[in-house]
């Protein structure tokens, strides 16, 4: 998997969490707003059956569905990152980036490497110069 195609995944499914997460907020709170929800105290105990109840049920599921995509795009786009950064001979972006996925950062990690990681399926072209024999 090339970088831009890293990069593209990265940021797509970073914005299908984002997404996901304010449809969800405004579900829970469109909810709660209009009172379908049966609360004793801070609890939510019930949902009132009405139509608009069980279609903020259904955004809020679709929601969490969007966020889970999103989430499982971050996993595919480290892995890709870092079978990436594995061709290059210098193995520092492959550690980097695997034992900070491997410690809960790999967020940050690839954050960093989109910026300014290198792409190891880029091959470098050396030409030589033939002098006449």
């Amino acid at each position: 998997m090339s970088k831009p195609t890293i990069t593209r995944l990265f940021v797509g499914s970073l914005v299908a969490i984002v997404g996901g997460l304010v449809l969800f907020l405004a579900a829970a709170f469109l909810a709660v707003a209009s009172s379908s929800l049966v609360m004793e105290g801070p609890d939510v105990t019930g949902i009132q059956p009405t139509t608009f109840a069980w279609s903020m049920v259904a955004v809020a599921a679709v929601a969490l569905l969007v966020m889970i995509g999103g989430a499982i795009g971050q996993f595919v786009a480290w892995i890709g990152a870092v079978i990436n950064t594995a061709r290059l001979e210098d193995k520092m972006w492959f550690i980097l980036l695997l034992v900070l996925g491997l410690l809960s950062f790999g967020f940050i990690a690839m954050l960093i490497y989109v910026i300014v990681g290198p792409d190891g399926t880029r091959t470098t072209s050396v030409t030589q110069a033939h002098s006449p024999a």
